[in-house]
């Protein structure tokens, strides 16, 4: 039955690709762009690939754990409730409200780790994941449900921000929306070529490596460390960087962490760039399997304390089946961790606007209760 499986998955994708010329799978970087990347400390010019502060943690992280008993209990594991039993609640966010001028920073979160911010008065868009399904064959990457809005509903977007080139950060259909807009890009080392390839032109999109900074008028981004890894495809694994991000202006300081395991970066950037307003830590689709990238429940708790932030605002949950735990037990051991540590959740519904200040208060709606977060 296995190799049926893979059989008829291996032969949709073959379609796939002779249909679509898999536009999804992205673009490699020039060899011009890998002479440039030579000059960044992440960067191994022999492999022409990226790495993280240790190394070989990547391959460490393989030979341990991703094997045929790892897919199979992906692919065929029972037990947990891994996806909703119902539609998750949601709410049609007001943009008419949501884009008005306000000293206070408002948030809209659309799962996962798509996010929408009124920072200063600019639309800045991370991680855009708005199509119904994400990926080269989209039916393995299904969102729990639609999203709670179209790209055409979307207000003026000034910037979009992206960690890393993986499909559930970076999604091939949100991307071409804004081929004929004005928005400007943010990206990591290499990934301009994945947007180039999907029509949007050079002069849009800015590549930074860890540290380096961008601004637009009074507000400065910050390319940050991260432990992860990227590729869209088994011949372009690690050919672009990963990295969290600082977004800070006088009034807001903001941290993104994007995806990543737990390592000594995240005291460093709280030392460097903290205290932060609020901090969007990666909280689900983990596994001891694969903590070297992921983070386990414990690890992003202290993640956030060490990002000195008054806030966590999860991500990476509630939208897709990527790990094995239950869909809602990231925000069940996150809720507990927060009660035993004194930590400030945000946690709103899909699409919920929130306001960034000291009135908001988080609710368990994941649970269908109604008991407020104190």
């Amino acid at each position: 039955m296995l190799k049926l499986v893979l059989m008829v998955v291996g032969l949709v994708g073959m379609g796939v690709f002779m249909i679509s010329g898999c536009s999804s799978f992205g673009t490699l970087p020039s060899k011009e762009n890998n002479e440039s990347f030579k000059t960044s400390a992440h960067f191994d010019a022999k492999a022409e690939t990226f790495v993280n502060r240790r190394p070989d943690i990547l391959k460490e992280m393989r030979e341990r754990s991703m094997n045929f008993a790892t897919f199979k209990e992906f692919i065929f594991g029972n037990g947990e409730e891994r996806t909703p039993k119902k539609k998750l609640p949601e709410t049609k966010p007001d943009f008419v409200e949501f884009v008005k001028p306000s000293p206070e920073m408002k948030v809209a979160w659309f799962g996962h780790s798509t996010v929408l911010l009124n920072f200063d008065g600019k639309m800045i868009l991370i991680d855009p994941v708005l199509s119904k399904s994400t990926g080269p064959l989209g039916f393995l990457m299904k969102r729990f449900q639609d999203p709670v809005v179209e790209l055409n509903e979307l207000p003026p977007i000034d910037v979009v921000v992206i960690s890393h080139d993986h499909y559930d950060h970076l999604d091939t259909d949100s991307i071409k929306f804004f081929k004929n807009k004005s928005t400007k890009f943010l990206v990591p080392l290499g990934v301009g070529a994945h947007l180039k390839g999907w029509g949007i032109s050079s002069d849009r999109i800015q590549e930074l490596d860890w540290w380096q900074t961008a601004k637009l008028e009074d507000i400065t981004f910050i390319a940050t460390p991260a432990q992860h890894f990227s590729g869209r495809g088994f011949w372009n694994q690690n050919k672009s960087l990963w990295a969290s991000w600082v977004i800070k202006s006088h009034r807001h300081n903001v941290f993104f962490s994007g995806d990543s395991g737990y390592d000594i970066h995240f005291k460093e950037i709280g030392e460097k760039l903290g205290p932060f307003d609020i901090a969007f830590v990666e909280s689900g689709q983990y596994n001891e399997k694969w903590r070297e990238v992921h983070m386990l429940p414990e690890e992003s708790v202290a993640a956030f304390k060490d990002l000195n932030a008054k806030r966590y605002f999860p991500i990476h949950w509630g939208m897709f089946t990527l790990a094995l735990h239950s869909w809602r037990e990231p925000l069940e051991k996150l809720t507990l961790a927060a009660e035993q540590n004194g930590m400030t959740l945000v946690t709103p519904k899909i699409g919920e606007v929130v306001t960034i200040n000291d009135h908001y208060l988080s609710t368990r709606w994941w649970d269908e209760s109604t008991t407020v977060q104190k």
